[in-house]
């Protein structure tokens, strides 16, 4: 970000960037099959960010969900996360900048549609009539396409769904972004920065392997100036009402046999009292103090813990809101208190809600 306009692929070491005003004129350019193109192309701030900052001008709140690695839950939080603004009768987009893995479509119910273009632009698959989303998912033929993009044409997509999609008015603009920080998150900062963007939602898991690759996020926030509105941990130990477990033992021949109605019985005549019980068990070691210790060595906000639940994981393969219905008595009431948290910080920083 410090040299000016994304570097190309096939460029030489030490390039000073298409936008620089020594580009094709430096040493370092000597050589590189770029240097008549970067030489000759018009320098100064990209016009399409002007288009950007005008369509962004109708976006109250634009927040970016991001995560150090893949698998900690980051897209079910940002799915949920749409679900409860709007249910909060919030106008609310959700942008999915996962060009490789994009699940959004499939986390909101909402596979098998397609985008539709108009003379104000690209129109988001609407889930609500004040929930909007898009995705790359809804242009793929085959959902079982791969994408083999390069970093410049991944850059270009985002681009265009920055800039060309018709949101409308908007008081929350959520951007879920890959896991890591890479191409598609200095792009989508750069893109964002002028508009003014609120800051990112890091989601994590308690396990030390999750909380080292964090660290270099939050490190990534603050090098781009994107502020840090929070840490989630996901999938803090598995918790569920008693009569929701699976109960087994060993048989003789040594595999595990299914003794369930025996259990569920057998409490509800002996200990009736078990029945409204929730059970928790530690999944992943948090002997380190995982998230929330975190959070006090950097400085940032820890914005709650939302346990490993079957019926969130449950929700988000459905496509729906895991608030909906009230059956999740465990990690709706986890996500909402987050979600409250998270429009307090808001509030407090001036970006009132």
């Amino acid at each position: 970000m410090e040299n000016g306009g994304a570097i190309p692929e096939n460029a030489n070491e030490h390039c000073p960037g298409p936008e620089s005003e020594s580009a094709g004129k430096s040493d370092a350019c000597e050589g590189c099959p770029n240097q008549q193109i970067c030489a000759t192309a018009p320098k100064g701030p990209d016009p399409d960010l002007v288009v950007i900052a005008e369509r962004m001008a109708s976006v109250k709140h634009k927040i970016l969900v991001l995560s150090g690695k893949g698998g900690v839950g980051k897209s079910t939080f940002s799915a949920q996360l749409a679900f409860a603004l709007a249910a909060m009768d919030f106008q609310v987009g959700l942008l999915d900048i996962d060009i490789c893995g994009p699940s959004v479509p499939k986390m909101l119910g909402l596979e098998g549609r397609e985008i539709h273009q108009s003379n104000l632009g690209w129109s988001p698959v609407y889930v609500e009539s004040n929930l909007g989303v898009m995705s790359i998912g809804f242009m793929l033929p085959d959902p079982d396409d791969a994408i083999i993009w390069r970093g410049p044409r991944k850059n270009g997509l985002i681009k265009q769904f920055l800039k060309d999609v018709d949101w409308g008015e908007l008081d929350f603009l959520v951007v879920d972004a890959p896991p890591g920080t890479s191409d598609e998150h200095i792009s989508v900062v750069q893109f964002l920065q002028t508009t003014g963007i609120d800051g990112s939602i890091i989601v994590t898991t308690p396990q030390q392997v999750s909380l080292i690759d964090v660290r270099k996020e939050v490190s990534f926030c603050k090098k781009v100036n994107l502020a840090v509105l929070g840490v989630v941990e996901n999938m803090s130990g598995l918790s569920q009402p008693l009569t929701n477990f699976k109960f087994t033992k060993l048989n003789t021949s040594g595999d595990q046999e299914d003794i369930s109605d025996w259990a569920l019985k057998y409490i509800s005549e002996k200990a009736p009292e078990l029945l409204n019980v929730i059970a928790c068990s530690e999944v992943f070691d948090s002997s380190g103090g995982g998230a929330a210790k975190m959070c006090v060595e950097m400085d940032v906000s820890f914005l709650g813990k939302v346990p490993l639940d079957p019926l969130l994981c449950k929700a988000a393969e459905e496509g729906r809101s895991i608030f909906a219905d009230q059956r999740s008595s465990v990690s709706a009431p986890a996500l909402h208190k987050i979600i409250q948290k998270l429009l307090s910080n808001l509030n407090a920083n001036n970006m009132s809600v």
